[in-house]
């Protein structure tokens, strides 16, 4: 049987994955649990294909559903589900790192080829690759390692005026607004300063170097960022 609007299971595994741990995922839209709605936002599908791949998914106990209908990943389901992660994260590397795109290039690039890649030739890119700790974006290659991580990290648009922090990683899910992430040197390992919010204006100042950037803040949800210690 086709998938809905060309998505396998293991697309929809990883979207639902970013939504149950949500700060890898940039929210283009007011944040709700892993509903058919949200899935197919994400995956730029319709809610009816996205509600009948969840179905197919609940039918392969790859998830359940929870009290208001969002979809849950079983142990079965958030096992492949890591493992899609860490197969997407070990490709877009091998594609910066030997292949010589450009780290937005590879996170398309990985979408389109990284299912075609069992688990042993991605295991042995790894090592090719000299086991790498994070994917070109920031995030970790080892999805069992990050959950950790992640406690630590805020959005930047959620970093108050004054202070200041490193960009540790970058949401993935809008590649043109990833394009624009690198354009701007804002760029995992960057240091920027808050400067300022213009709530009215619906964007915020911050300062990377010696030079200003305005950036709207839904963009800057994207930033994900380790404050510095006072």
């Amino acid at each position: 049987m086709a998938n809905p609007a060309g998505h396998s299971v293991d697309d929809y595994l990883e979207t639902i994955y970013f939504l149950a741990y949500p700060v890898g995922e940039y929210r283009p839209a007011d944040g709700s649990p892993a509903i058919a709605a949200r899935i197919a936002e994400l995956l730029g599908v319709s809610r009816a294909a996205s509600g009948e791949m969840l179905k197919r998914m609940e039918a392969e106990g790859l998830v359940t559903r929870g009290p208001s209908k969002e979809a849950v990943l079983t142990k079965a389901g958030l096992k492949r589900a890591k493992r899609v992660v860490r197969r997407h994260r070990i490709v877009e590397r091998f594609l910066t790192d030997y292949v010589g795109l450009e780290p937005h290039e590879s996170h398309v690039e990985a979408d389109k080829i990284g299912g075609t890649f069992s688990d042993d030739m991605v295991d042995r890119m790894n090592e090719k690759l000299g086991f790498p700790d994070r994917c070109p974006h920031g995030w970790l290659v080892e999805p069992e390692s990050e959950r950790k991580e992640n406690d630590d990290l805020v959005p930047l648009a959620d970093v108050a005026a004054g202070q200041s922090g490193e960009i540790v990683a970058l949401a993935e899910h809008d590649g043109d607004l990833l394009q624009w992430f690198y354009a701007e040197g804002l760029t995992p390992g960057t240091q920027v300063r808050v400067e300022g919010h213009q709530a009215a204006a619906g964007q915020m100042t911050v300062r990377v170097g010696k030079r200003e950037h305005a950036i709207a803040q839904k963009a800057a949800g994207g930033l994900f960022v380790r404050i510095d210690d006072a």
